[in-house]
């Protein structure tokens, strides 16, 4: 079996406050690279049977100005649609903005780019990016073995196993990392792994010792 701890060291993270429209936002960022053309990678990342396969299911009106709605988990309306090229939507609220953009490489992979920008006022802090960080590593690393040809059974299911248990954990460790470099507090940073591990990895003893350090 693939070793996904080790998949985690193929994407890029980075968390930054920075002001846009005279506002102030958080922005989470990551990109990895995928082995497959920017079209077929365009076509997983947007079509309702292929997204169910590794993701989760998806219905609505998938067009530019249409809407989404992701089974048990968010919705929101499309902004932007150019395939292959970029997806933008909001995600969850109106503030809470999702883009994804697409650059295919000279060796036939695809770099994968997903920003997801949300108010400070949400985020409270750039330790913000624990809340919604490792959920989108757990979307990567699907990605990653759907395109690969090893995604097995229900993904929602798989992502309860004790190894993507584990995976969260790590990714939870990284996210950690990545605000602490950002200059994110450490009882920010604390409070957002309790949040991170009590939603990702719950009933673990990581998960039990964070909440009574937070």
């Amino acid at each position: 079996m693939r070793d996904l701890i080790n998949e985690l060291t193929a994407v890029h993270r980075q968390v930054a406050r920075e002001a846009q429209d005279g506002d102030e936002i958080v922005r989470v960022t990551m990109r990895r690279r995928y082995s497959t053309d920017a079209p077929d990678l365009w076509a997983a990342l947007t079509e309702p049977e292929r997204i169910a396969r590794w993701f989760m299911p998806v219905s609505g009106d998938l067009r530019e100005g249409g809407s989404f709605q992701l089974e048990g988990n968010a919705d929101g309306e499309i902004l932007r649609c150019d395939p292959p090229s970029q997806l933008r939507t909001t995600f969850g609220g109106a503030e809470s903005v999702l883009t994804l953009t697409l650059t295919p490489g000279d060796d036939g992979q695809t770099e994968l780019r997903l920003d997801h920008t949300v108010p400070l006022a949400m985020a409270q802090n750039v330790a913000g990016a624990l809340f919604v960080g490792p959920g989108w590593d757990g979307a990567f690393l699907g990605l990653c073995l759907y395109v690969a040809g090893e995604a097995e059974g229900d993904p929602r299911e798989v992502a309860e196993s004790p190894e993507v248990v584990e995976f969260n954990i790590a990714a939870i460790d990284r996210w950690s990392a990545v605000a602490d470099q950002a200059g994110a507090a450490p009882e920010e940073i604390a409070q957002g792994r309790a949040m991170a591990l009590a939603q990702f990895a719950p009933g673990t003893a990581e998960a039990a010792e964070a909440a009574g350090n937070a």
